[in-house]
């Protein structure tokens, strides 16, 4: 059996995912997460082979938590789920120990495919992906090419998330137990480090990398 953690924030897509999964029988579901944060800690406690998680999730979107996963060297196996296709996206997953990126469109015909791929050490893209960006993915020399959310440590991403989020830095103060005094220092060196220099920009930017929702 291959066991596996969901982590997205919709119940209803967690059990339509579920009832999917479910129905392959050889797939165990060994818990659900609605947030990234849940996700990393549910991965810690559970154990599980694989995560599948939504890319557009509340305070750590999927990047952002993988990021965290893999620093903290948890051994599992993570696909992505998104509504996007966009190539830095998926530069960003593959680079924090990715191995599946599956367009939602795509979820009930590639799904199953992706995760027995996986299990079997193989990493998948969605077929809709198109063959230049799996070339520019596995080019060496392209991999080398830094997105500039890259400049932006993990904090300041969470940070800029919870931002876009419309959390006043109050908020963004008591959900990462930290002081206002140092939500603003960071919002600072967001802002200069992005070359940014107002809400509307940062919100623009955390779009196109995935820390915010285009709805």
């Amino acid at each position: 059996m291959i066991r596996v953690l969901l982590a997205e924030d919709h119940a209803m897509v967690r059990a339509g995912l579920r009832a999917l999964l479910e129905r392959s029988g050889n797939i165990e579901i060994v818990g659900e997460a609605s947030n990234g944060h849940e996700a990393i800690e549910m991965v810690t406690r559970l154990e599980p082979d694989l995560l599948i998680m939504d890319i557009m999730m509340p305070r750590l979107n999927g990047v952002q938590s993988a990021e965290q996963i893999r620093a903290l060297k948890i051994p599992v196996n993570i696909l992505i789920l998104s509504m996007y296709s966009d190539e830095g996206l998926i530069r960003q997953a593959l680079r924090n120990g990715v191995k599946g990126y599956v367009l939602k469109s795509s979820v009930s015909n590639e799904l199953l495919e992706a995760i027995q791929t996986i299990s079997n050490g193989g990493t998948y893209l969605s077929s809709e992906l198109s063959d230049l960006i799996t070339e520019n993915i596995q080019n060496p020399h392209l991999a080398e090419k830094r997105d500039p959310i890259e400049i932006l440590s993990p904090r300041e991403k969470e940070i800029l998330q919870l931002i876009t989020e419309e959390h006043t830095s109050a908020e963004i103060a008591k959900i990462l137990f930290i002081s206002e005094k140092t939500v603003e220092k960071h919002r600072t060196n967001i802002m200069d480090k992005l070359n940014i220099h107002n809400l509307a920009g940062l919100v623009k930017f955390a779009i196109k990398y995935g820390l915010a929702n285009q709805e």
